[in-house]
């Protein structure tokens, strides 16, 4: 594969979410030359995600108020002067030699692309944790924000009747959104009880919008009817070529399982179950920048200060990657990493970056209030861990159970790494995705806790990518054959 060379820009994003079409649009109005790379054929990440352009919106408001924001994020975005480049996959990001800049390398179908910078805004948002339990693997089984896919991007249902399952305000946007989509919600099964709720109450109340708008998913599922199990968890997928019923049983409050009561069953096609976010650092810790585990933050976080910057110079991160916050407090945290960069790269004067950044300082910690206030509802629940039964495959591209994961803790394993090259768990197609963090919360319990038990090595690729895509067309016939040895 033959050297890319690589463009520059002042600043480079990585994300193209509300954080990173933010600190895109601040950077590029402060003066700097800034760039945003996304997969995405548009900008707007999990929450704003925007529609296909063929989906033609038929009335105001067809998409709800989120694709209302996202346009408008979208729209400043284009007025900012920031460049865009949609549709690539950044699949490795380095740091220049000596230290002074950056590179990320992406592919998109027109082959490979690199640019240079000297500051990186990472605004690679969160994965969604989803604890394994029997049938988990079922076909019909998803993630509450793959659901979330569906319904903002493609009108699509998960099926005709869906059990919806798991804890925080994705729950309730879930189950809400298929019955406004025509769907029959068989059933919401949440962690939390009420007095969990109760408990985020007074942070909630920073934002009445955003609370008024839960309490209206709240009053409409009950409306329906529709059966709402507190303090409860799935416990099992049931089926044989696909989900067509679950298996449900009380929780603690910690989310053990309590096996003595007889469990519940709710028929359903389709099961939607999510049990909380996890920041995204892949790129923060390929780069080494400094990071911490902070539960309440959903897990490993980059240590930043007040404008977003990270233990290494000119690299920021904003959005959930940094700490599970919400969409508010993420574009908030885009803003204030953009200006941040182009105050460091010098093309915003001190006070003038001052007078820009304190009234967003003052805006992010009201939504801050909100934004953790729901993450407490999504703080990983040690004992939903240990319930996880031996023979469940926890790592489900190779199959690997949680007691093979014991085993290797027992004969000698001390972290996730270890235990990775003793059961394989964590290399296949997704490297770790969806079962590292849920690895990492089994190994933590039986050698000292999450730091002890670490977290799987970042590496590149960030993403799959096609090998194709690495060496175009390149074919046997170009590899150079030396001439023979002399005899």
């Amino acid at each position: 594969m033959t050297e890319t060379i690589a463009s520059r820009a002042d600043v480079i994003v990585l994300g193209g979410g509300p954080a990173g079409m933010c600190a895109a649009s601040a950077a590029a109005r402060a003066g700097s030359d800034s760039l945003l790379i996304d997969e995405n054929s548009q900008g707007g990440g999990q929450v704003y995600r925007a529609p296909p352009a063929a989906f033609a919106e038929t009335s105001p408001g067809a998409f709800g108020p989120d694709h209302a924001i996202g346009a408008s994020l979208r729209l400043a975005l284009a007025d900012s002067g920031a460049r865009t480049a949609f549709g690539c996959r950044a699949w490795s990001v380095s740091r220049d030699v000596g230290g002074a800049g950056f590179r990320v390398d992406v592919c998109d179908d027109n082959g490979l692309k690199a640019w240079r910078a000297p500051a990186l805004v990472v605004a690679t948002g969160a994965t969604e944790r989803v604890l394994p339990f029997p049938g988990w693997t079922l076909p019909g089984v998803h993630g509450l924000a793959a659901a979330t896919v569906m319904l903002k991007a493609q009108k699509l249902l998960p099926g005709e009747r869906v059990a919806v399952a798991g804890c925080g305000p994705l729950l309730l946007a879930v189950a809400a959104g298929i019955a406004k989509a025509g769907g029959k919600v068989a059933g919401v099964i949440d962690l939390a009880s009420v007095s969990d709720w109760l408990r985020v109450l007074p942070g909630a109340l920073s934002r009445p919008d955003l609370l008024a708008r839960g309490a209206a998913w709240v009053a409409g599922i009950a409306a329906a009817g529709t059966p709402y199990l507190r303090r409860h968890a799935v416990t099992a997928a049931l089926g044989d070529d696909r989900v067509s019923a679950i298996a449900l049983s009380p929780v603690a409050a910690d989310g053990t399982v309590d096996r003595a009561s007889q469990p519940l069953r709710i028929d359903c096609d389709a099961l939607v179950i999510g049990h909380g976010l996890v920041p995204n650092c892949d790129v923060t810790r390929i780069l080494g920048a400094t990071h911490r585990y902070a539960p309440a933050d959903g897990g490993w976080i980059a240590v930043r200060d007040g404008d977003m910057r990270t233990s290494i110079p000119g690299l920021y991160m904003a959005g959930d990657g940094g700490g599970i916050s919400g969409a508010a407090a993420a574009a908030l945290q885009g803003e204030l990493a953009g200006l941040a960069a182009a105050r460091d790269l010098g093309a915003l004067a001190a006070q003038r970056h001052l007078d820009l950044a304190a009234p967003l300082r003052r805006r992010l910690g009201r939504a801050m209030r909100f934004g953790r206030a729901m993450a407490g509802l999504m703080v990983e629940r040690p004992g939903l861990v240990a319930s996880i039964p031996a023979e469940t495959p926890v790592c489900r591209c190779e199959d690997v159970t949680r007691a093979e994961i014991d085993q290797a803790v027992a004969e000698g394993a001390r972290e996730v790494n270890q235990v990775k090259a003793w059961t394989r768990c964590g290399m296949g197609p997704c490297q770790g995705r969806m079962c590292g963090d849920t690895v990492a919360a089994v190994v933590a319990r039986l050698v000292g806790g999450r730091s002890a038990a670490g977290a799987f090595t970042a590496r590149v690729p960030l993403r799959p990518v096609p090998t194709a895509q690495l060496i175009g067309s390149f074919d046997y016939a170009d590899i150079p054959i030396p001439r023979p040895a002399p005899l």
